[in-house]
């Protein structure tokens, strides 16, 4: 299952919820969800406005947080919905964030590798040139989607950072040799401008 994390403030961007931002005539939520959903049987979106919005292109729930508490909290609202689902619980979880228009077309399978290959280890995240990217990340969901949303709560009310997080986690870092714009984040205007610029020109 696919997870895009959609809960930002977006202060960079005038406070406008960017994931329904248009870039290159589509919003930017659409152009993440199509690259997802080859690599997944199923989506969801967790954002904290525009539900409505961003059920035109997936599965949308609310975060559980007052205001803008960031990523974990996004996480917290996704492993809140499938212990509320245990019908078709899946056994992975991928997570990306809605703000990255061209996440690698095999980041489930390999994260899939890195954690089929380690039966004890329970995440594995997404690194590029030695930097970690722990938004684009996989978690073993298994049978156990309660035990992972206090997880993920505790996480969010000590420190709040998924970085923090997946050092606890003891989460496996695989690296991407991917183009350079793969985990780059749309974070200003004149981000989607440069983007819409050089996709123009490709």
């Amino acid at each position: 299952m696919g997870v895009v994390l959609a809960g930002g403030a977006g202060s960079r961007v005038g406070g406008a919820d960017k994931g329904l931002l248009p870039l290159n005539g589509r919003p930017l939520v659409e152009h993440v969800v199509a690259r997802l959903r080859p690599q997944c049987d199923r989506l969801l979106i967790v954002a904290n406005r525009g539900l409505d919005d961003y059920a035109d292109h997936a599965p949308a729930v609310h975060d559980e947080t007052e205001g803008h508490a960031g990523p974990l909290a996004g996480l917290v609202a996704a492993f809140g919905f499938l212990a509320c689902n245990r019908q078709a619980l899946p056994r992975w979880l991928l997570t990306v964030p809605v703000d990255c228009p061209d996440p690698p077309r095999d980041l489930a399978l390999r994260l899939h590798a890195a954690l089929a290959a380690d039966a004890t280890a329970c995440c594995a995240f997404a690194r590029r040139t030695g930097k970690p990217q722990p938004l684009f990340a996989m978690y073993r969901v298994d049978d156990d989607p309660v035990e992972w949303r206090a997880s993920a709560r505790d996480a969010l009310h000590e420190h709040g950072s998924a970085w923090r997080w997946h050092a606890a986690l003891e989460a496996i870092g695989v690296g991407f040799d991917a183009p350079g714009d793969a985990f780059h984040n749309l974070n200003t205007p004149s981000d989607v401008d440069e983007y819409e610029r050089a996709h123009a020109a490709s």
